[in-house]
C-alpha cells in the first residue's frame, strides 16, 4: 500500500509541471496583442505615405499660372486702334500706321515702326486721317488709294491731289486760281487742290460721282430720284450760265480792245458778264446740296413709297 501511495505521488509530481505549463501557455497567448508593435507602427507610417499625394499638389499649382496669361492675352484697345487688311484675308492691328512714299521704290505702310507692308498687298487700312481702300478707278487698270468719306448702301470715296496750274499770267496782274502778279506780268507758280469724288453701291465697283450714275443707282428710290432730277436741272442751268457769261465777257473784251472812233473805254458788257458768272456758283451749290440729300435719303431707306 505504501508503494502505491508513493507511486501516485510521483505521478502527480510529474503531471504538475505540464499543468502549470498548460496554465501559463494561455497567459502567453493573451499577451500577443501587445506583440504587434509593427502593426502599431504601420499606421504611424501610413500617414507619412498619405502625405505624398500632398507633395504632388505643388506641381498642379504651376498649371494655374500657365492659364493666367491666356486670360490676360487680349491686347488693350489703345494698342490696336487701327486695322490693316491684306488681300489674302489677314488683318493686322497696330497703334501707329504711316504711309511711306520713297522716291525710289514702292510705296508701303509702316506699322508701329516695325512691320513693313507693300501697298500692292493691302485691301484697306486705317490711320489717324481716316479709312482708306485700295481699288481700281473706272476706265483704269491701275490700283489707287481712295479715302472712304461715308458708309452705307451708297458709300462715298474721294481722292485729293495737288496739281500745278501754271505761272498765273494775267493782264490784270492776278494769276489764275488766286495767284498774284504784277500788272500784265507773271505771278509765281500756282497750285490747286483737286478733290475727285466716287461712290459704290452695296460695296460694288467704284463709279464716278455724277448725277447720271447716281440716277441709275437710285432708280429704286423715288425720293432720291426726284432730288437728282432737280440736281440735273441745276446742272443744265449752270452750264448755260457759264456759256452766257463767257460769251458776254468775250464780247465786252472784243469791243473794248477793238479800235473805235468814240475813244477807248471798258465795254459795259464786261460788267454785265459779272452777274452771269456768279449765277453758276449759286446753282452749283444747290446742285451739290440736292445730291447729298439724295444720297442720305437712299442710305436711310426713306422715300421708297
Amino acid at each position: 500500500m505504501t508503494f502505491r501511495f508513493y507511486f501516485l505521488l510521483l505521478a502527480l509530481g510529474a503531471a504538475t509541471p505540464t499543468t502549470l505549463l498548460a496554465q501559463t501557455a494561455p497567459r502567453e497567448l493573451n499577451s500577443l496583442p501587445t506583440v504587434p508593435d509593427s502593426a502599431r507602427r504601420q499606421p504611424r507610417q501610413q500617414p507619412q505615405l498619405s502625405q505624398q499625394p500632398q507633395l504632388s499638389a505643388p506641381p498642379s499649382q504651376p498649371v494655374q499660372p500657365a492659364t493666367a496669361p491666356v486670360q490676360a492675352s487680349p491686347i488693350p484697345s489703345e494698342n490696336s486702334r487701327f486695322a490693316v487688311g491684306l488681300k489674302n484675308g489677314t488683318v493686322y492691328r497696330a497703334y501707329d500706321v504711316e504711309t511711306k512714299q520713297p522716291i525710289f521704290g514702292r510705296s508701303y505702310l509702316l506699322l508701329d515702326d516695325q512691320r513693313r507692308v507693300d501697298l500692292s498687298e493691302i485691301s484697306f487700312y486705317e490711320d489717324e486721317t481716316g479709312h482708306y481702300v485700295r481699288t481700281t478707278l473706272p476706265k483704269s487698270s491701275r490700283e489707287t488709294t481712295l479715302r472712304r468719306d461715308r458708309v452705307g448702301r451708297l458709300s462715298l470715296y474721294s481722292q485729293t491731289s495737288t496739281q500745278y496750274a501754271g505761272n498765273g499770267y494775267s493782264p490784270f496782274g492776278y494769276g489764275r486760281y488766286g495767284g498774284y502778279g504784277g500788272y500784265g506780268g507773271y505771278g509765281g507758280p500756282v497750285y490747286r487742290t483737286v478733290k475727285t469724288e466716287y461712290f459704290s453701291k452695296d460695296n460694288g465697283p467704284i463709279q464716278d460721282l455724277t448725277v447720271r450714275n447716281l440716277s441709275i443707282a437710285t432708280a429704286d428710290n423715288p425720293g432720291s430720284a426726284a432730288l437728282l432730277m432737280q440736281a440735273r436741272k441745276y446742272q443744265t442751268f449752270t452750264t448755260l450760265s457759264y456759256v452766257a457769261a463767257a460769251g458776254v465777257v468775250a464780247a465786252g473784251l472784243f469791243s473794248t480792245l477793238a479800235p473805235s472812233q468814240s475813244g477807248s473805254g471798258i465795254s459795259p458788257l464786261i460788267y454785265a458778264g459779272i452777274p452771269l458768272a456768279i449765277v453758276p456758283i449759286v446753282l452749283g451749290s444747290k446742285q451739290q446740296q440736292n445730291i447729298k440729300q439724295a444720297i442720305s435719303l437712299y442710305n436711310r431707306g426713306a422715300g421708297t413709297e
